[in-house]
């Protein structure tokens, strides 16, 4: 038996081997998989623009045929020939947004990250990550060459304790953290960060991916007006599109430009949906705040729901983890929800640490209270 071989057949007995599955369509808070219709509570789409077909409609109505068929493709880097006005105004309407100087277009989130923490550090130079931070921050900490250092998760006290004996033994130093965290919802003291960084001479870098358009006091997340230095978001979850980008001062975005190799070495995404990703963060900026609104009630109903079953979460946001613990357990958790018309996938290591696999139900503006309650009292 060969090494793949074996390792395929390790996950296959611990409960944690992967496929993809066969999604044939998705509507307004459903999905239909291998022909079956179910209430849909594992979508990033936040908002629930994707699957509107009145937006799609409204904003192909404002494209002409012929420039359409110009917009499909990129082919090549945005360095050489596969940039287009559509970008320019996409970077500056998400610098105005967050109130920063300039901002760079990424492919993915996966690409963002991973492109700016391994552009600015290198040799000499230190990262200090919360311990829960998304894989592409590991990643590009561990492309970087820098030295790195996981402080425990949220706890700023060891996070104190690390710069003060680790920082001045290196030339750039900077802190990275997610501001809601994709697996249990719950959200750093950006504050707190910022007293940090500012006391150990670090830069900050705050990814927003999961509370830009969703939460927040703005649509720009929970770090807006606060002194990050770098923040990198998505297009893909609650906007409802497809890409990525980072905001920051001039210097910065100059420096990425010339150093983020997933920026210089990616042919960049089709114009068509940079353009709908402005269009829609533009033009249907009332629909987008309108549908945030919605899922803040709808959010706060949810929590107020758990705290009288008297659940405990670390949620404070739209992301709500229901954690089983055993891999075995929460798969068949999962398989009893669908079998009741409930699409929520069980999440386990390595997504999660060993131990917690979990439901990760994410709402978004299309789901019902009601529904999540029936969850509830399966789980």
């Amino acid at each position: 038996m060969d090494r793949i071989e074996e390792e395929l057949n390790k996950l296959k007995q611990n409960n944690q081997l992967r496929t993809i599955p066969n999604i044939e369509s998705k509507s307004d808070g459903k999905i239909v998989v291998d022909g079956v219709e179910y209430i849909n509570f594992a979508s990033n789409d936040y908002l629930g623009t994707s699957t509107k077909e009145n937006l799609r409609l409204e904003f192909l109505n404002k494209v002409n045929n012929n420039d359409f068929l110009t917009l499909l493709s990129s082919a090549s880097a945005r360095l050489l020939t596969g940039s287009s006005p559509e970008y320019t105004e996409l970077e500056k309407t998400v610098a105005k947004i967050f109130g920063k100087e300039n901002a760079l277009i990424f492919n993915t989130g996966y690409q963002a990250n991973l492109g700016v923490i391994s552009a600015l550090i290198g040799k000499g130079d230190v990262i200090f990550s919360d311990k829960l931070n998304h894989a592409s921050i590991i990643d590009g900490m561990k492309l970087s060459g820098g030295d790195f250092y996981r402080y425990k998760h949220l706890d700023y006290e060891h996070l104190e304790k690390m710069l003060s004996e680790k920082r001045d033994k290196y030339k750039r130093a900077i802190i990275v953290s997610e501001s809601v965290f994709s697996m249990d919802g719950d959200m750093a003291d950006i504050d707190k960060l910022v007293d940090l960084k500012n006391k150990y001479n670090c830069l900050l870098m705050i990814d927003e991916a999961h509370a830009f358009c969703a939460f927040g006091e703005t649509i720009a997340g929970v770090s807006y007006g606060k002194d990050a230095d770098i923040i990198t978001a998505t297009f893909g979850k609650a906007v409802g599109s497809f890409g990525a980008f980072c905001v920051s001062n001039e210097k910065i975005i100059s420096y990425l430009i010339n150093k983020a190799r997933s920026f210089i070495f990616s042919t960049s995404i089709p114009p068509v949906n940079i353009a709908w990703s402005n269009w829609l963060l533009t033009e249907k900026m009332d629909y987008i705040e309108a549908q945030k609104k919605k899922l803040e009630h709808l959010t706060k109903a949810v929590h107020a729901s758990l705290r009288l079953r008297g659940i405990q979460t670390p949620s404070v946001t739209h992301i709500i983890p229901l954690v089983i613990g055993d891999n075995e357990k929460t798969l068949k958790v999962s398989e009893k929800l669908r079998s009741m018309g409930y699409y929520i996938p069980a999440i386990r290591p390595p997504t999660v640490p060993e131990g917690t696999s979990r439901l990760r139900i994410s709402l978004t503006s299309d789901c019902r209270l009601e529904d999540f309650e029936e969850v509830l009292s399966v789980v």
